[in-house]
């Protein structure tokens, strides 16, 4: 039996290789293709990796080849990293151009010599337009567009006056979340805080049911959180897929708690971000968004004090000077009546003095008259009119006391009543005195809601503002 006729292996691999080249020579294509199998290998700056097609519904491989980049190829997957935010790594699709070549040792090569960064970030963008629309469509109820900005429920909350309560969702190794902590841990202003945490995994599209369901557990807690933060840190592109997802965006969009987001990402804003209360770039921005919202708080009570303890001084002052000689003239006015009074009833007594002796010196008269008449009358007639005499005397004495003590009791009436009646008595007692700027009020009909009123007491003036105003008939202070 003869042997075949045979050739070398060098030689049939020259043969591939000039057929090869005689097809594809110096051509060059651009291939659209997923990347797996991908290895970099940084002192040498090679990347080897495969590039795969896979069917659009089973997700199966239907072509698959070896390729590499070195070189220019290298330099230009650096720039494609720097420019997207997206590594070049396993399961990316890409837009890339090739060049075809056979290696009589190393076989056939597909050589990259350029990647596309715009048609990357093209399908990634696309994908979240196409989420943003449904949104729109099918929550309809609680988002909707304004201009370029997306009202949600979640956006329209609002924070309370002070942030302590804090849920966050984050991954358990988080540096992020490390970050966010201490910021809020030293503080300058020495804020505390309580915070709660709720750990997942924050990476990966497919996980979005995850944060979702921490989402849920946060609010099914019970506890009255003044803000969630969402925490992660930084990285490539597509490591905020989750983000973008259709499910994560509806939840926080109708969260019944404000959401403050701190994703780590410095370029494109997700959809998170967009539907939630307050996006951040970093978790140290989240934090610090907090500690800046509870600070305004502070400067602002600050400022009102300061403003209420100058406008206090400033009335007390005045109207402290007003109330002095208001007490002046009570005091002089009060003098004057008093004085006018013991006048009146020093005369009256002189009246009552004179009366009495002139009705004194008449019956002495009508006695002398009776005392010659009776010469001819019984000692009974006499004895009588002695009697008589007698009680009429009394009677006019009587009269004159009681008149005297009666007046007497009047004037300390009077003067009882005028202490009484003095305004530092009157509000020493509990009254007070109201004023509508530098006039004293007596009727609420000059004082409306939002009005600026001064009430005096015995010991202090205060300020104070008036909330409302409620019209009665008086038959509230009946006794």
């Amino acid at each position: 039996m003869t042997a075949p006729e045979s050739i070398k292996l060098s030689a049939l691999t020259g043969k591939i290789q000039q057929a090869l080249s005689n097809v594809f020579g110096e051509e060059t294509y651009w291939v659209v293709a997923d990347v797996t199998n991908h290895s970099f290998y940084a002192q040498k700056g090679y990347h080897y990796f495969d590039l795969v097609e896979k069917d659009t519904s089973s997700s199966a491989i239907v072509a698959k080849v070896s390729a590499v980049a070195w070189g220019n190829g290298a330099i230009r997957i650096k720039e494609f990293e720097y420019v997207t935010g997206q590594q070049f790594r396993n399961d990316i699709h890409v837009l890339v151009k090739v060049a075809v070549s056979y290696h009589q040792v190393h076989g056939l090569q597909i050589t990259l010599l350029d990647i596309d960064t715009s048609f990357t970030i093209g399908m990634l963008e696309q994908q979240k337009q196409q989420t943003l629309q449904r949104l729109l469509t099918e929550c309809a109820d609680f988002i909707r567009k304004e201009g370029d900005r997306y009202i949600t429920r979640n956006s329209q909350l609002s924070f309370g006056a002070v942030i302590q309560k804090i849920a966050v969702i984050t991954s358990g190794n988080s540096a992020g979340f490390q970050d966010f902590r201490h910021t809020l841990d030293y503080n300058r202003f020495g804020y505390k805080f309580q915070v709660d945490t709720y750990f997942t995994v924050v990476q990966g599209e497919t996980k979005a049911e995850l944060v979702q369901q921490r989402l849920i557990d946060v609010y099914m807690s019970g506890i009255p959180y003044d803000a969630v933060v969402i925490i992660r840190g930084g990285g490539a592109q597509t490591d905020f897929l989750l983000f973008d997802t259709f499910l994560l965006g509806r939840a926080v969009a109708k969260f019944p708690i404000p959401v403050i987001t701190g994703i780590g990402h410095q370029k494109n804003e997700t959809i998170t971000d967009m539907m939630a209360h307050s996006p951040t770039k970093t978790p140290t921005k989240a934090a610090e968004l907090i500690i800046a919202h509870n600070k305004s708080f502070e400067d602002a009570v600050s400022g009102l004090q300061q403003t209420i303890l100058i406008k206090a001084q400033q009335l007390f002052s005045e109207h402290y000077k007003a109330l002095s000689a208001l007490n002046s003239a009570v005091i002089n006015q009060s003098r004057t009546v008093l004085q006018h009074h013991r006048e009146i009833l020093h005369g009256y007594h002189s009246l009552v003095s004179h009366g009495s002796r002139s009705v004194l010196q008449h019956h002495q008269h009508a006695l002398l008259n009776l005392s010659s008449a009776i010469l001819s009358r019984p000692r009974m007639v006499l004895a009588a009119k002695q009697n008589e005499l007698q009680n009429l005397v009394a009677n006019i004495r009587s009269f004159n006391r009681l008149y005297t003590q009666n007046k007497r009791g009047q004037l300390a009436h009077y003067d009882t009543l005028f202490k009484l009646m003095s305004p530092v008595n009157i509000l020493k007692r509990g009254f007070a005195i109201v004023y509508a700027g530098d006039k004293i009020i007596n009727s609420a009909l000059s004082v409306d809601p939002g009005s600026h009123i001064t009430v005096r007491l015995h010991d202090a003036s205060l300020e104070a503002t008036v909330t409302a105003k409620t019209p009665h008939d008086g038959t509230g202070t009946d006794l």
